[in-house]
């Protein structure tokens, strides 16, 4: 069972591995799951749209293709979160962590959006574990379906189009980039990460217990 679990995220984290294996067509599936729903949470949606960019650049997959297909997925997966949220509303803070879902996530997101408001639709998309907790929030919220709608259709095609032209940019300047893909993996991983890697370091610094200054002693004229 536990190697059976070791070859299935072995597989599913080979991003250029995936991409080989399923093409556009599972980069579609990928992002809809990891947007739609709380298993999504772990899922390589960063690296994954900017490995498709670059495979877009060497010819293996078309770019248009991508352009079109990914950004309607992760706006359809979106769509399905905001609905759970809308309906099981306050019934989800209330839920039990399990295999597929961690209240901790569903409470960062939800700090997120307290934080940002409406641009939290947009910005969550940048940040891995918040865009996938994020619509549910906005759910629970009650955000106003339309507005909430023009803000996801806009970080959808924000997202999937800066992370797979970027891809595709530097597929194109680079040659034989395929060789050195596991770097470009790499630094989006360390890139994704770094938003939540500064909120902690942040919230750690505002706990630190601060040391009162120190108060001059000052002598009276009769002593």
């Amino acid at each position: 069972m536990i190697g059976s679990l070791e070859h299935f995220f072995h597989f599913l984290f080979n991003v250029q591995g995936l991409i080989e294996w399923g093409g556009t067509l599972l980069v579609c599936v990928i992002v809809f799951i990891e947007t739609g729903f709380f298993v999504g949470f772990f899922l390589p949606g960063d690296s994954l749209l900017v490995t498709a960019g670059v495979f877009a650049a060497t010819g293996h997959l078309h770019l248009a293709e991508l352009l079109a297909l990914v950004p309607l997925c992760a706006i359809v997966g979106d769509q399905i979160g905001y609905w759970i949220g809308r309906k099981a509303g306050q019934a989800l803070y209330r839920r039990k962590d399990s295999l597929v879902f961690r209240r901790r996530h569903l409470d960062r997101a939800h700090q997120f959006y307290e934080k940002y408001g409406g641009k939290t639709v947009i910005l969550a998309r940048f940040v891995p574990i918040v865009r996938t907790f994020c619509p549910p929030v906005a759910g629970a919220a009650w955000m106003p379906y339309g507005r909430y709608f023009v803000f996801d259709v806009a970080g959808g095609i924000l997202w999937v189009g800066s992370m797979i032209l970027a891809g595709y940019f530097l597929g194109s300047i680079i040659p034989n980039i395929g060789g050195r893909i596991h770097y470009v993996i790499g630094a989006v991983i360390l890139l994704s990460l770094l938003p939540a890697i500064i909120s902690v370091l942040r919230a750690r610094s505002s706990r630190a217990p601060r040391v009162a200054p120190a108060v001059p002693v000052v002598q009276s004229e009769q002593e």
